[in-house]
């Protein structure tokens, strides 16, 4: 095959994928995905320029201060799967996964605040991702995306070592790493809970292992097939490291390469009160994880759609959720309304949907606090958050999306969750007369309650 069949074969895909990506309410462009790397296993190394190459200082970038009582501790976890192949790559005999671990931590001064992403991850993320993906449109070497900082200290000891807290799975979208969501994963960690963020290893865009090694993700043949099977993969592996996590709180290591686990973090977790939430593709894992897996007793979905590569409804749409399920979507015309109001409607456990006005896809991302950083035209910026103001963005969804776990896994009153607030005016509640809070997660559905 010359060069040039091989870039029409790839271009083809990306179209597809462009549209699969539409149907999972996946708002990314894969226009560029025949600058991906090809995918590369765990094992072997992967180098990073040395150099970012921008003739001037490349700029670092910040995050919002977490808007909780607690400082946040964090601590990555090389996870193996030695029972099954993994999926996309059929020459491994196991499945391997990154993971952080957000938490609320003590004696934090004078600690090493966790970068955003590691090197060879954050290389790839700035000549790739970012505009790949993401469509950005940044130049490459512009901005420091390994040296901006997170406000979690690496490694400090667990606050309150004898009190355990509900945890949180973070799930993110198609074409995001799992730090693109630490803004909101480290405000909900210094609000109490313990929350882990997930890398799905060759569906992620990059995912660097402790050995230097970097994976990519791997180019779909087909994207109605790609999409099925990355959800049903995102699936198994949350019940895996729901598996792994168990393990951590009885005392063992789950870590691969036997690093040393954070003072007080075996025992701080409480995984009989776990909540799960994601950003667009990881919205749809978040419903189809609570529906597989007993174990998750609460979800959020941060539009992500409930049909199919060809409009079908999920199953999960077509007979609901008994425990409870937060839809958060953005303003204006969206893909995931023919599957969310099915869900609504055959769901026999409490909903809300809600708009965040203004907003745009990656609002729900940490596009919200670093897009406004990178300088872009107005037009991109918007296109990519939006025309609501940051700050309120971020503000409004720390706020609900707390609230619902606060009540759902803590048992506290949520009851922002009931309608709207002269606080948060952005916060559109599309159908007021669902069951309020107080109605229990499991009950028959009342007619007079839906739509």
């Amino acid at each position: 095959m010359t060069r040039d069949q091989s870039t029409k074969q790839r271009t083809d895909r990306h179209r597809g994928l462009r549209a699969a990506a539409a149907c999972a309410g996946v708002a990314i462009a894969f226009a560029t995905l025949t600058a991906v790397s090809p995918a590369v296993s765990p094992s072997e190394a992967v180098t990073a320029p040395a150099s970012n190459g921008h003739p001037g200082h490349p700029t670092r970038l910040s995050l919002p201060v977490p808007s909780g009582r607690q400082q946040v501790g964090e601590v990555d976890l090389h996870l193996v799967d030695s029972s099954r192949p993994d999926p996309w790559q059929t020459d491994q005999d196991h499945r391997e996964l990154m993971v952080s671990v957000y938490y609320p931590a003590t004696h934090t001064a004078g600690g090493s605040p966790a970068p955003y992403m590691l090197p060879r991850a954050a290389a790839h993320f700035d000549s790739v991702t970012a505009n790949g993906y993401l469509q950005m449109g940044v130049p490459t070497g512009q901005f420091d995306w390994a040296s901006t900082l997170t406000h979690a200290v690496q490694g400090a000891p667990v606050a309150d070592r004898n009190r355990q807290r509900p945890v949180l799975i973070y799930s993110p979208g198609l074409g995001e790493p799992r730090t693109w969501g630490t803004t909101l994963v480290t405000d909900l960690a210094s609000r109490g809970y313990v929350v882990v963020t997930v890398d799905n290893t060759y569906e992620s865009p990059e995912v660097q292992f402790p050995d230097g090694s970097l994976a990519t993700l791997s180019m779909p043949a087909d994207p109605e097939t790609f999409i099925d099977k990355a959800l049903a993969v995102r699936v198994t592996d949350t019940g895996f490291v729901l598996d792994q996590l168990t393990r951590l709180n009885a005392g063992q290591n789950p870590d691969a390469d036997g690093r040393r686990l954070p003072s007080g973090l075996p025992g701080a977790l409480d995984l009989s009160e776990v909540g799960m939430f994601g950003h667009s593709m990881g919205g749809t894992a978040a419903a189809l994880a609570m529906d597989a897996d007993p174990r998750i007793s609460a979800g959020i979905d941060m539009d992500g759609n409930l049909t199919d590569y060809n409009g079908a409804l999920m199953p999960v749409a077509e007979h609901g959720l008994a425990g409870p399920l937060l839809l958060l979507g953005k303003d204006g015309s969206t893909d995931t309304g023919p599957g969310w109001d099915a869900f609504r409607a055959h769901t026999p456990g409490w909903t809300r949907q809600l708009t965040l006005r203004g907003s745009e896809h990656a609002s729900f991302t940490d596009a919200e606090a670093l897009v406004p950083q990178l300088h872009l035209p107005v037009a991109t910026r918007t296109d990519d958050i939006g025309t609501i103001d940051p700050a309120t963005a971020i503000r409004t969804d720390e706020a609900y999306v707390s609230a619902y776990f606060d009540h759902w896994l803590r048992g506290r009153s949520g009851r922002l969750l009931d309608g709207p607030s002269p606080r948060y005016p952005a916060m559109e509640f599309v159908d007021r007369r669902q069951r309020p809070l107080d109605s229990g997660t499991a009950g028959l559905r009342d007619a007079s309650w839906l739509p």
